[in-house]
């Protein structure tokens, strides 16, 4: 018999360790422990208590992240990964299905971006009162009565 020990991926072909799946998916380990304590993805643990990541929560991951980019709330991303049978991870006609949903949330994320690259030169919309040549200047603090934040882009 021969002595030679195992590496741990040829004792666990399909799992991978943090490093592994953060490598593999662009996504930082810290990320990857947040979206696991937010049962975002899943992972089993060693006899020595390190994490091990099935294949296919790269999958997972990759919607995690796209979602997320193109600006659909953690919370929302996780009741839609919740939304699947049993939990699993999306297919091709998920995504379609899920991302359907999202149309109205993403056509107001485009909205919102074409507003600021049109304005971004004069103005984000701060409603500060420090520039004089301000393309939507704010005079008098009128915009104190709309609410906190950049209320010129933001409003609908």
């Amino acid at each position: 018999m021969d002595s030679v020990p195992r590496t741990r991926s040829q004792a666990e072909p399909s799992r991978l360790t943090i490093g592994e799946l953060s490598a593999r998916s662009g996504v930082a380990p810290s990320a990857l422990r947040f979206y696991e304590k937010l049962g975002l993805i899943r992972s089993t643990r060693t006899s020595g208590n390190q994490r091990r990541y099935d294949r296919t929560e790269l999958r997972r991951v990759a919607f995690i992240r796209i979602s997320a980019q193109v600006g659909v709330p953690l919370e929302t991303i996780k009741e839609a990964l919740a939304s699947l049978p049993s939990n699993r991870t999306p297919t091709k006609a998920d995504w379609a299905r899920l991302s359907a949903g999202w149309r109205t949330h993403l056509d107001e994320q485009i909205e919102l971006l074409e507003r600021l690259r049109d304005t971004l030169t004069g103005c984000i919309g701060c409603g500060c009162l420090s520039l004089r040549s301000c393309n939507l200047v704010n005079t008098d603090d009128g915009l104190a009565a709309k609410g906190p934040g950049p209320v010129i882009l933001t409003r609908q």
